[in-house]
């Protein structure tokens, strides 16, 4: 979410992710397909020429994911707002499917990402067709050094729900009636810490301003599980690693 460079932000503000060398060749992945039932499994994290974000950015959203919400809850020419844009996937899957994105981040990766908080974003009212927003889960990932980072509340207190909240009703506030918010999430454990049902969590809050439409849940394939090591200790330690997110697809009623 959030190095000297050309963009005035970071004159400020460190971000710990590298940007990624530029590749000498597109890597043909496997095609993004339409998915029909609530369990979405994709074997990689972009798809197609490779082109939607990048790979290498720690907690980056599958770009299938964010693909498969657009065509199902968007039109051609329908603003899409992403107001934790990462590493720029929203954007990148906007562009190939001809829909315009407005995407914000506290510390952008990249030029065309606006610097706001998600919290305060620079929109009118009801002026945007479509939300998709994969937000921090609790702190375990160190997405940036700026001090408002969410990612840098655990779960374990209030503070992050309290932040979250914030986060949803400024969504609410700038989507128009009858349009479609995605949020993809997953909940938390840690060793020694009580498991956090951050999914649960959030959808109730947002369900307090939106109507649900359906719960899918997202196999996991990060490196974390590639670890044979991860996977003995959970079976000794009698704990279980997070296999899935939650995509919750929500709806901002009608007046």
């Amino acid at each position: 979410m959030q190095k000297k460079s050309k963009h005035p932000n970071h004159k400020n503000i460190g971000r710990k992710h590298k940007r990624p060398a530029p590749r000498s060749a597109p890597t043909k992945l496997p095609p993004a397909n339409l998915q029909t039932t609530t369990l979405w499994d994709f074997p990689s994290q972009q798809y197609g020429d490779g082109g939607q974000g990048s790979k290498d950015f720690t907690g980056a959203t599958p770009a299938y994911v964010i693909w498969n919400v657009l065509q199902r809850y968007t039109q051609i020419g329908d603003t899409v707002v992403d107001p934790m844009c990462g590493s720029g996937t929203t954007i990148d899957v906007c562009k190939e499917l001809s829909r315009k994105p407005m995407c914000f981040d506290l510390v952008p990766f990249r030029e065309d990402i606006k610097q706001s908080d998600a919290r305060n974003l620079p929109l009118k009212s009801n002026t945007v067709d479509c939300v998709f927003v994969d937000p921090p889960y609790s702190d375990h990932i160190d997405y940036s050094d700026h001090g408002k980072c969410i990612g840098k509340l655990t779960a374990e207190s209030g503070k992050y729900y309290d932040e979250m909240q914030k986060v949803i009703k400024e969504m609410h506030r700038v989507m128009k009636p009858g349009k479609y918010l995605a949020l993809y999430v997953s909940d938390s454990w840690k060793k020694g810490v009580p498991f956090q049902p951050i999914g649960f969590r959030l959808f109730g809050m947002m369900s307090e301003l939106f109507e649900p439409i359906d719960i899918i849940s997202v196999v996991r394939h990060n490196r974390t599980l590639l670890r044979n090591h991860w996977h003995t200790s959970a079976a000794d330690g009698n704990f279980f690693l997070r296999g899935f997110n939650y995509l919750f697809i929500m709806r901002k009623a009608e007046p």
